[in-house]
C-alpha cells in the first residue's frame, strides 16, 4: 500500500518540512566518533614544539594526550601556527583546540574558552651573557628609550611591558622564539621576554653567547597560568577535559609526563579558569 495513496506529495512534503532538522554533531561528538582531536600550536619549547622527525612533543601535547585517551581519542593530529594566528586559526576552525601554553587573560577569554589551567609559571628576560647591561626588570628597559625588547607578536609579555612603561617603538615583536633568540644573539635586541622555561630552553641552544635571567623582578599578578582553548560553541568539549583534568592533574602520572619538560609540583595551581580571569580583570 502506498503512501501517497493517503498523503499527496504536497502534504508530505510539507510535513517533512516542519519535521525538526537533525541536531549537528558537535565537535565532543566528532571527536568521540572518530577518536581523533586536531590540536593547534606554536613552535615554543617545552610548551609545544616539532621534534625532527614531525611529531608533536611539549608539555601541552603531553596533557592533551593523555587527557583525550581518557576521552577515547588516542589520535592527536598536530596543525602548526604562527603564535599571532592561534586563535584566529581556532575560530576558522583549522583545529579543535590550542595546546600551546597560551596563558589566560580576560582579553582571550572574550574570544575562545579555556580549561582550568594545567600550570602556572613567571617570565624572564634571555639576554646575552653576563648580562653587560644589567637588565633586571622590564623597568630597566623602559628606562632606556634605545633598548628594544623582543617579544612574540600577540604575546602577554608584549603587554606586561607596556604596563611598566616600555613604549611601542622598543618592542619588536617577532613570530617565533627562535626568532627571540636570533635578535638577542645578533644585538637587534638587548632583551627577549617570555615564560621561565620558554628562555631557559633558548639559552641551552646558545649558552655560550646567551643566559637566562635566575632574578628577574616583575609584578607578581604576571604570573601565567597556562591552559587549553577552544571555540565559544564547544562548552561541552571544555567541561568534558576539565573533568578529567580535575582528577589527573597533581596526579603521579601527570607529574611523571611533564617532567621532561621541566615542570613540576611547583607549577602546580588550584585555580579555575574564572579565577585568574577575575584575578586579572581589574589591571
Amino acid at each position: 500500500m502506498k503512501l501517497s495513496r493517503y498523503f499527496p506529495a504536497a502534504l508530505a512534503a510539507a510535513l517533512l518540512a516542519l519535521a525538526p532538522a537533525a541536531a549537528a554533531e558537535t565537535t565532543l561528538q566528532r571527536i568521540e566518533r572518530t577518536g581523533a582531536v586536531r590540536v593547534g600550536y606554536a613552535n615554543e619549547a617545552p610548551f609545544a614544539y616539532t621534534l625532527p622527525d614531525g611529531s608533536l612533543s611539549g608539555e601541552s601535547p603531553a596533557i592533551v594526550k593523555a587527557v583525550f585517551a581518557r576521552l577515547g581519542a588516542n589520535r592527536v593530529e598536530p596543525v602548526l601556527a604562527e603564535w599571532g594566528g592561534l586563535i584566529p586559526g581556532l575560530l576558522a576552525g583549522r583545529y579543535d583546540l590550542i595546546a600551546a601554553g597560551m596563558f589566560i587573560t580576560p582579553e582571550r577569554a572574550q574570544a575562545v574558552l579555556f580549561s582550568n589551567p594545567h600550570y602556572r609559571i613567571g617570565d624572564t628576560l634571555l639576554v646575552v651573557r653576563s648580562n653587560p647591561r644589567r637588565l633586571r626588570s622590564y623597568g630597566d628597559l623602559a628606562a632606556d628609550r634605545r633598548l628594544k625588547l623582543a617579544v612574540l607578536a600577540g604575546s602577554v609579555e608584549a603587554d606586561y611591558a607596556l604596563q611598566a612603561g616600555v613604549s611601542e617603538g622598543q618592542l619588536l615583536q617577532v613570530p617565533t622564539s627562535m626568532a627571540q633568540l636570533q635578535a638577542v644573539r645578533t644585538g637587534r635586541a638587548a632583551a627577549a621576554a617570555g615564560t621561565e622555561l620558554s628562555m631557559r630552553a633558548l639559552a641551552a641552544r646558545d649558552p655560550a653567547r646567551v643566559e637566562a635571567l635566575g632574578l628577574f623582578i616583575d609584578d607578581p599578578r604576571h604570573t601565567g597560568y597556562g591552559a587549553l582553548a577552544f571555540r565559544p560553541d564547544d562548552g561541552a568539549l571544555r567541561d568534558a577535559v576539565n573533568a578529567v583534568l580535575k582528577d589527573w592533574i597533581g596526579s603521579a602520572e601527570h607529574l611523571r609526563a611533564v617532567a621532561p619538560f621541566g615542570f613540576t609540583r611547583i607549577n602546580l595551581t588550584d585555580r579555575t579558569a574564572e579565577q585568574v580571569i577575575g584575578a586579572a580583570a581589574p589591571r
